[in-house]
């Protein structure tokens, strides 16, 4: 019943919640973020406990309340679990409409018009051709960060997040995946998924999808830099959980690469599915959650780095 009044409310007010919760989430980032980069001597302890973690961790007095609510930062790996495991899910679903020529199940069309406020909310603004491109790269995408966070980076056990944090990773997650389903061919009542031809991609894909790629695996190589700094070069052995000042690769002209190559990653994508209006609004949120991250971690690699180098931007190279 409860559900029923629910669903019936989104449809009356056409509330698509991936688009709110990408626009909300944007909101708050900015918002807090900018708190945290211009007035943070101000600010309460408990927001700013509350929002830094991990080495720019707030180092002020703690709330009982706000500690009782972090978690491990290693357990950032659990929602890479889950969006390996949702993003084949979505391919196998393009994959089988394209193969079949079958609309997706019913139960499927109903969760996604319950997601997106109702059937009249979704257009067709994506061909199966593209959802399946961005599929295969979404899921490669976490399937490397599944990989990483599971078996080769390095947590410190003393690092905490946010409860807030987790949470938001696997919303992320939860509604980037389906951004790439919403508005598709075969998965919008009344439509047909259309065949795949490499034909059918263009030059603009065909650059992105190329552009995807080398941000994929500069970002892989920018994190194994990180995991390296924790070991000993010669046996392979942990030596240290302690942050230590990265170089070589794109460190060298930026504090935080691999947000950089998110940030890279998701444009390319957009380029793909470019008339998706919930993955624009994806790529606004993730650009606004890398900038503030790379922003503090700049800050704090210069603060602890006496001889941390001067011409480093934070996030763009040689720009910001």
């Amino acid at each position: 019943m409860l559900l029923e009044l629910v669903e019936q409310y989104l449809k009356n007010n056409k509330i698509n919640l991936i688009n709110t919760t990408f626009l909300g989430f944007t909101v708050v980032i900015v918002i807090f973020g900018s708190l945290i980069t211009v007035v943070e001597p101000i600010l309460p302890d408990f927001i700013k406990q509350s929002f830094r973690y991990g080495k720019h961790k707030h180092n002020g007095p703690e709330i009982a309340l706000v500690s009782r609510m972090e978690v491990p930062k290693s357990w950032f790996s659990h929602f890479y679990v889950f969006a390996f495991s949702w993003a084949l899910l979505a391919l196998y679903l393009v994959l089988k409409g394209i193969i079949m020529h079958t609309t997706a199940p019913d139960y499927v069309l109903e969760f996604l018009d319950f997601v997106a406020g109702g059937a009249e909310n979704r257009k067709i603004l994506i061909n199966s051709n593209s959802a399946l491109v961005a599929s295969v790269l979404m899921t490669l995408q976490c399937a490397r960060r599944f990989y990483e966070t599971n078996f080769v980076q390095i947590f410190s056990k003393k690092s905490k997040m946010n409860l807030s944090h987790y949470m938001v990773g696997y919303l992320h997650y939860f509604g980037a995946i389906l951004a790439l389903l919403l508005n598709t061919e075969g998965f919008v009542r009344g439509s047909l998924p259309s065949s795949f031809s490499f034909t059918k991609i263009t030059l603009l894909q065909y650059f992105c999808i190329f552009v995807f790629h080398f941000s994929w695996s500069q970002q892989y190589k920018s994190n194994m830099i990180l995991v390296n700094l924790r070991k000993n070069p010669n046996t392979g052995k942990v030596e240290t959980e302690k942050h230590l000042m990265p170089t070589g690769g794109f460190f060298n002209v930026v504090s935080s690469p691999h947000m950089f190559f998110e940030i890279l990653m998701y444009v390319s994508l957009l380029g793909i599915v470019g008339k998706s209006f919930t993955w624009k609004l994806a790529v606004v949120w993730v650009f606004s959650n890398q900038l503030m991250n790379a922003l503090l971690t700049h800050k704090w690699y210069k603060e602890n780095f006496k001889n941390y180098p001067k011409q480093r931007k934070a996030l763009i190279p040689f720009l910001l």
